[in-house]
């Protein structure tokens, strides 16, 4: 019987390396370079949902953020505040200078690829993270869509609903209350107050329960200032919370109802124009927070709503709930149910064509 045949040494007396170790180095260094890669606390950002196709939802947002981005703050600009030598330095210091020039360059390229808007992995299907670097998110994507509104110009194709994220944290309960308290301070603490909504959305995340992540934000609402109250048909702020994997993203957006829930393609529709926008989008779940003239945290019901997407067209518009009633609306559905008839909603796969 033969012997196997051996591979000749490699000169030096090294081993050959898998194709998986240069993989990996290469994109270790592509994140240290380039800033964070994935969703993540600590992060700004515009979440964008899209029908199927990230790439080309990614080319769109570009176009469409640089655009309105270069109105209103202006073109990008870089700036490299490394690269000038100290003029002091003698001609001993010849290599140190050299080493420093060296050292500043590699910063400055690093600078260079932290772009005002940078795509990164938001870890569900279908949904895209745009990281923002000087601007303030939810006031860039109003701008957008305050223009499409008036305009009724249609500018995208895959891109569904674009949100504006002003802050992220880790998506545990005790977390997202420490950071909420002072998250929501600009908008709610006294002398501050106005009606409110919450919208709440999950996607690949089990461990956390909606009605007490409701509950607790709705709670750290009235606490900053006991006139904030909860309307669901026009209300003047809408507080969103968006759950992917382990980062709770969060924003606080204004015309939430009259801007369609944020959706590209359907602010752009006639007010005669039928909607065609099915209520379940995403992989995820979704609720709001309906209340009445006074916010009571402890009876918190889940129900079904009677879908509307333009408040103008909302007959109820104006009205008020009892005062003890408190409601966790899911879009979609039809009829409210009592608390003590509440059955666990199971995951639904939401989409929206456009």
């Amino acid at each position: 019987m033969e012997a196997p045949v051996q591979q000749p040494p490699l000169p030096g007396g090294g081993k050959r390396k898998g194709k998986a170790q240069y993989v990996q180095a290469k994109r270790a260094r592509r994140c240290d370079a380039g800033g964070p890669r994935q969703l993540e606390p600590g992060l700004q950002g515009i979440l964008i949902t899209c029908n199927m196709n990230e790439r080309k939802c990614v080319e769109e947002a570009y176009s469409l953020l640089n655009e309105y981005g270069d109105d209103m703050y202006g073109p990008e600009k870089f700036t490299d505040k490394d690269q000038q030598l100290s003029e002091s330095e003698g001609d001993d210091d010849d290599m140190e200078a050299a080493l420093k020039k060296e050292v500043d360059d590699i910063k400055a390229s690093t600078a260079m690829r932290l772009r005002r808007f940078q795509s990164v992995e938001s870890g569900a299907n279908n949904v895209v993270f745009i990281r923002t670097l000087g601007i303030e998110p939810e006031k860039l994507v109003h701008h957008i869509l305050q223009d499409m509104y008036k305009t009724k110009k249609k500018k995208t194709r895959v891109i569904l609903r674009m949100l504006p994220i002003s802050g992220t944290c880790k998506a545990f309960l005790e977390d997202m209350k420490k950071y909420a308290e002072t998250f929501l301070e600009p908008w709610f603490k006294a002398p501050n107050k106005g009606t409110f909504q919450i919208v709440y959305k999950s996607r690949n995340n089990s461990h956390m329960n909606r009605e007490e992540v409701i509950k607790e934000l709705a709670g750290i609402v009235s606490s900053l200032n006991s006139e904030n109250k909860v309307d669901l048909t026009n209300p003047q702020y809408t507080v969103v919370v968006e759950i992917i994997k382990a980062v709770c993203c969060l924003s606080v957006v204004k015309d939430y109802m009259l801007f369609r829930k944020y959706n590209l393609q359907e602010v752009v529709k006639s007010a005669k124009e039928p909607s065609q926008v099915n209520p379940k989008q995403g992989n995820g779940k979704e609720a709001k927070l309906e209340s009445g003239d006074k916010l009571n945290q402890n009876d918190l019901t889940e129900g079904k709503n009677n879908q509307q997407e333009v408040p103008e067209n909302n007959e109820e518009l104006g009205q008020t709930k009892p005062v003890s009633e408190t409601e966790v609306v899911n879009e979609g559905e039809d009829k409210p149910e009592l608390a003590n008839q509440v059955t666990e909603e199971s995951k639904s796969n939401e989409s929206v064509l456009s």
